[in-house]
């Protein structure tokens, strides 16, 4: 008797099922599905169009950002199928029309989009799989109504220690949504990253320094999100970080402002790398990288010197790269008084001008051309000095301050002019009042 009525169910069901499909709102809905894909398949190519990032494919190696726009570009169909779906059931509804199977496609289409995102964007295979095998499902009996009852059984299901109370409904939610938020994190830091590395205004050092900060900021975020989805009240939790934050200051006053001088620098560009510098204490080197609490000079004998971030803002310094790599630099000589100056004069600006790293020429200015003056008169000799202009730092492998001194010598000599040294005159007096006159030099 039972199995008879069994059978007499699915038989009322099977001919409510074929009734429901020969109807004529079966047909209707079925052509308003259609007429819904093929509308939106030509809006989404026509909105993609004109949009290179969207309308063409990433090549291999393509900068991320191409890339995720067209990953958004290829959702931007089902975005509108789902929606234009829910339009006409809405519309449905107010007009009485019962819209059954344009909700399953809804759901169906819903189901579907979700499924292309998992494949499309989540490229670790285990939150993917995490994500088709338990958020699908999820997801499906949310769209269906049943996930309602569903959390209900799980909060039922709950151990209370002392005040507080652990639900398999709480323990649920939290392992889904860390799963989430962690994916969600992890991608979005990736995206933000590459963004940064890749941006051209800025040097390597600040490059990383940004996408250091990026990444810490996003992951305090995630957590800051992950305590409140289990429940944890935030209020407390920033008394006690208050007070810890206060600790950690005092403690850590010089690191902290170390590395809040070193965002100072990278931001206002007081300094950059390949820079150099000359410190207040005498300390020269070219900067080569920026650190979070301080920054490598490396000098022309090969040391690297680290010097704290917070010096840079607290004392003076000479950068002498910062804006022009052009620099003046002079060497000092003294001739004999009875040597031509003028003469003398052009002669040895003519032979620095000869120096391949010199800056000379007509089309020079006349104020950086070599210039060469008297500086004063000695006791031996006239003192003289030679200003030059060059591009870079004299030092190291730009070295040009030695080459000049022996070509002025050479030229001296060769215009036999005399290059003084020291002399004295010493008087010798005798007892009769005789004065010997003996000069050495």
């Amino acid at each position: 008797m039972n199995v008879e009525n069994v059978i007499l169910h699915l038989e009322e069901k099977l001919a409510l099922i074929k009734a429901s499909v020969l109807s004529d709102s079966f047909l209707i809905q079925l052509a308003t599905i259609a007429v819904i894909y093929f509308v939106a398949f030509i809006l989404a190519r026509q909105v993609k169009k004109p949009f290179k990032y969207t309308r063409e494919a990433p090549q291999v190696g393509a900068h991320s950002l191409h890339i995720l726009l067209f990953k958004l570009g290829q959702t931007l169909f089902p975005l509108l199928t789902i929606s234009l779906l829910k339009l006409t059931t809405v519309l449905g509804a107010k007009f009485q029309f019962d819209a059954w199977l344009l909700e399953v496609a809804v759901v169906i289409a819903l189901m579907l989009f979700v499924s292309s995102l998992i494949y499309g964007f989540v490229e670790n295979k285990g939150i993917a799989g995490f994500l088709r095998w338990v958020g699908l499902p999820i997801l499906f009996l949310h769209l269906v109504g049943i996930l309602p009852l569903l959390t209900s059984a799980l909060e039922s299901i709950a151990i209370s220690v002392g005040n507080v109370s652990i639900s398999a409904y709480g323990v649920t939610r939290v392992l889904l949504f860390g799963a989430l938020l962690f994916w969600l994190g992890r991608s979005s830091n990736a995206i933000g990253q590459d963004i940064i590395r890749n941006h051209k205004s800025l040097d390597v050092s600040t490059k990383e320094v940004f996408a250091k900060l990026f990444e810490v900021a996003l992951f305090c975020v995630v957590f800051l999100l992950l305590l409140n989805v289990m429940g944890i009240n935030l209020t407390a939790l920033a008394v006690f970080g208050g007070a810890l934050g206060v600790g950690l200051g005092l403690g850590l006053q010089s690191i902290a402002s170390n590395f809040i001088s070193g965002i100072i620098i990278l931001l206002d560009k007081s300094l950059t790398v390949g820079d150099y510098v000359e410190l207040e204490d005498g300390q020269k080197g070219i900067v080569r990288e920026f650190k979070m609490r301080y920054a490598v000079l490396e000098t022309f004998d090969g040391k690297d010197i680290l010097v704290p971030n917070e010096k840079f803002i607290s004392s003076s310094l000479i950068n002498w790269t910062h804006k022009n790599q052009k620099q003046r630099y002079r060497i000092d000589f003294s001739v004999a008084y009875k040597t031509d100056i003028r003469a003398m004069v052009d002669i040895i600006k003519e032979a620095v001008a000869e120096h391949p790293q010199v800056i000379s020429g007509d089309n020079i200015p006349f104020e950086e051309r070599p210039d060469c003056e008297i500086d004063s008169f000695g006791d031996s000799g006239v003192n003289m000095f030679v200003e030059f202009w060059m591009e870079g730092v004299d030092d190291g492998k730009n070295r040009v301050g030695g080459d000049l001194l022996l070509m002025v010598f050479e030229t001296l000599r060769a215009n036999n002019i005399e290059i003084p040294f020291p002399q004295r005159e010493v008087r010798v007096i005798n007892e009769q009042g005789i004065g010997i006159r003996n000069t050495t030099p």
